[in-house]
């Protein structure tokens, strides 16, 4: 389902939420009569930042478990600083972005931009970190400048998304998990000192082994990384099963057919900044995957962004993405909390 009027109809939600959630500083309603993620919660009336504290918990803490994710919109943030403020009202303490897969830069603190990918390129839906066997349990989203056209963040709620994937892909990953292959650097992909944060390799090996990870320290300087992580998690708070991986987004066939064309014709397979595989080595099949691909596709929801947006995440209850865009774009990211797999 896609929601990306220009204008969002917002639909109140007395009856679902209850009429408790409408209070003289803040209302909340729906995006649209077709979906229930977001609740859009929006400023009802001009106050200093730190007055929506009890607010901000009230909602968090009665709805994000079950709806996942909460919009907030028209509350006085208008920098990084703000936002920090706003998202530690909540979570204290922030978490840094280690052992990343895409490049971001600090802006604040433990603030970082969202993904530096040029603007014509597409993200896939996904759960932050995935790709490996511990990750945040939130994720902010902080719309600094919205983008004149297209840059939405589209979402899609992880729980619906495992259940519809075909009962024999489910159980094929369950029962193999996912195999992800990086090799760092090279002008290819993230350089390993910026994904470890050192230029030791001490510290990388150190951080490998304490995470289960198997590491391989090339002749030209370069490392190569596999791990085995999950396909699917439960939720520790909910008990719910998501489907929590990132193969479809670091397998070769995410790529467009031509950048993967040019990019074999310089390395091997096997020296691919990054493939995905299942968890015993074997090849994971391009039409699976784009299977799962049309799950997430059907159960996107995607809306423009407004400056001053906050845009709050259980993040294995709901996965994200973006789609392209023109002109300028800032949206800035915060995380926090920590799960790790059970697998």
């Amino acid at each position: 389902m896609h929601v990306n009027h220009n204008k969002i109809a917002q639909v109140p939600v007395e009856d679902v939420l209850g009429a408790a959630i409408n209070q003289m500083s803040y209302r909340a309603s729906f995006l649209s009569p077709e979906t229930r993620l977001p609740i859009v919660i929006s400023a009802a009336e001009k106050q200093s930042l730190p007055a929506y504290r009890d607010v901000i918990g009230q909602v968090t803490d009665t709805h994000l478990s079950t709806v996942g994710g909460l919009l907030f919109r028209g509350f006085p943030i208008e920098s990084a600083a703000d936002f920090e403020t706003f998202v530690k009202m909540i979570s204290p303490d922030l978490a840094s972005y280690e052992f990343g897969s895409t490049p971001r830069s600090q802006v604040h603190n433990q603030i970082y931009t969202s993904t530096e990918y040029p603007p014509h390129q597409h993200i896939p839906l996904h759960n932050e970190q995935a790709y490996t066997t511990e990750w945040p349990m939130t994720i902010w989203f902080y719309c600094a400048q919205a983008s004149p056209e297209g840059g939405y963040t589209p979402i899609a709620d992880s729980r619906e998304v495992y259940r519809r994937i075909p009962t024999r892909i489910r159980e094929r990953f369950t029962e193999k998990g996912v195999m992800y292959v990086r090799n760092y650097g090279n002008g290819l992909d993230v350089p390993w000192t910026k994904v470890f944060n050192t230029m030791d390799r001490g510290v990388v090996e150190r951080f490998c082994r304490t995470a289960g990870i198997a590491y391989e320290w090339k002749s030209d300087g370069e490392l190569s990384t596999r791990q085995v992580c999950q396909a699917v998690a439960v939720h520790p708070h909910t008990n719910e099963t998501v489907w929590f991986n990132q193969a479809h987004l670091f397998h070769v066939s995410n790529l467009e057919p031509f950048v993967r064309e040019a990019l074999l014709s310089v390395v091997s397979e096997t020296d691919l900044p990054r493939q995905a595989c299942y968890g015993d080595g074997t090849p994971i099949e391009t039409a699976v995957l784009d299977e799962i691909r049309d799950v997430y596709r059907c159960h996107a929801v995607q809306f423009p962004w407004q400056n001053g947006d906050v845009m709050m995440l259980d993040n294995m209850l709901v996965a994200h993405g973006r789609t392209p865009f023109k002109g300028a774009r800032k949206i800035l990211v915060a995380m926090a909390g920590s799960s790790k797999s059970s697998r």
